[in-house]
């Protein structure tokens, strides 16, 4: 098997690194590429990475490379972890939205929207690529946020991929924690979109335990989504922590302009986890990964893609397209939901309609994503103006001018466009 990682100089590669060489016996990789544009991260993170694998006795080969079609050339999978623009980019999408008074977030929002605009043509030139270059039945499989838009936009476009986020298996993990058992009992029952979900089902051995969680431990489920838990106790699910930019949005927006920026301190986490890798003597990854987030990312990866090459149609959260899975929602929006893993792809688990609460928030959320991904293609400014006025954290005329006014002109200062204002 041949994986290719789009994005290979990211600091979350010796994670991914690590589980693929880990799970040798669920995934016979015989050819580890990775693939970066960035020459001083590809040679660092390149260095880690063989290090690693020897360590661990990896018997296949590795490449480092800028060149794109030697990277997906013959790929089985393709596994997309890339940021257009680096952090210099995430530091306007937090903080150009402050300004205009909305949230600042990569993923959510004015922030994410500028993240999509920047990535959907990036992504869907590599998905080109793969097309005509890598194995005909290879799959794309993408961890680049916003990973609803940009798997929608893949899908859209006829690729064959499935969108994968660390939300669900993060909250299997903790809650397997404070039910003291072992996670691989636990089955998460996440639906929504990506960022926009909702735990409405928690099973332990095949028994529903949410309802008791809530009642016992309500406190704790909401301290550990930045919820109340009155809030939480009346909507009766476990909402996304991303939740929290959409219920307490005042709050949340008042909190980050006292705050140091998340991209600033990303990258300075970066900055120091590079000069960890480019030492000679480490050969496993470092603590300090952990405090970068991702948490659990290589387990998801690992397991989606031994499941797609075994058939084992194990229950596994994914996003995918939601065809009939959430009433209410089209067919093609692309939804977060359990599905079973096959050789063929992801069936999306069959799902009771969302309540109105729920139902309401996520259709006004799939209409902008909609938007959005039109908007990365076409770079039609009306497009991208009814995108933002469809976000129901913006949707105000003179806020939706200035919002984007002030993400294009910050694109334009790092020598980029998003819409052809």
């Amino acid at each position: 098997m041949k994986v290719a990682v789009i994005g290979g100089g990211s600091t979350y590669t010796p994670e991914l690194v690590s589980g693929l060489s880990a799970e040798r016996e669920r995934i016979d990789v015989t050819e580890l590429v990775l693939h970066d544009v960035d020459a001083e991260r590809r040679e660092v993170v390149g260095g880690m990475a063989r290090r690693m694998l020897a360590r661990q006795g990896f018997a296949g080969s590795l490449e480092v490379t800028d060149d794109l079609d030697r990277a997906v050339d013959g790929a089985d999978f393709v596994l997309l972890q890339i940021r257009v623009g680096g952090q210099a980019a995430r530091l306007s999408d937090e903080t150009v939205p402050l300004l205009c008074g909305c949230v600042g977030q990569e993923t959510t929002g004015g922030g994410g929207f500028a993240k999509a605009l920047r990535t959907v043509p990036v992504v869907l030139h590599v998905a080109d690529r793969v097309r005509e270059l890598a194995a005909p039945d290879a799959w794309i499989v993408d961890f680049t946020n916003p990973v609803g838009i940009v798997t929608r936009a893949l899908l859209d476009h006829g690729h064959r991929a499935i969108g994968l986020c660390n939300v669900a298996i993060g909250l299997q993990r903790w809650a397997a924690r404070l039910l003291e058992v072992e996670p691989d009992r636990v089955l998460v029952d996440q639906v929504g979109l990506n960022h926009l979900t909702w735990v409405r089902a928690l099973r332990v051995d095949g028994e529903d335990v949410l309802p008791r969680l809530l009642a016992e431990r309500g406190a704790e489920v909401a301290a550990h989504v930045g919820l109340r838990e009155a809030l939480v106790g009346e909507l009766g699910v476990i909402p996304s922590y991303y939740l929290r930019y959409f219920y307490c949005h005042d709050e949340v927006v008042e909190q980050l302009r006292h705050a140091e920026p998340r991209a600033a301190v990303v990258a300075a986490l970066e900055r120091e986890l590079l000069a960890q890798y480019a030492d000679p003597t480490v050969d496993e990854k470092p603590v300090l990964l952990e405090r970068r987030g991702g948490a659990f990312y290589s387990e998801a990866a690992t397991a989606l893609i031994a499941s797609l090459t075994a058939g084992t149609e194990d229950i596994q959260v994914v996003d995918v397209y939601n065809g009939s899975t959430l009433v209410g929602l089209a067919a093609d929006d692309v939804v977060e939901v359990p599905a079973k893993i096959g050789r063929e792809g992801a069936e999306p688990i069959p799902q009771l309609p969302l309540a109105p609460e729920l139902l309401g928030l996520a259709q006004h959320v799939a209409a902008y994503e909609r938007l959005t991904a039109e908007a990365a293609v076409t770079r039609d400014p009306v497009t991208a103006r009814k995108a933002l006025l469809t976000h129901p954290l913006i949707g105000q005329d003179l806020i939706v001018d200035d919002l984007l006014e002030g993400l294009v002109a910050a694109e334009r200062r790092r020598g980029g466009e998003l819409v052809a204002l």
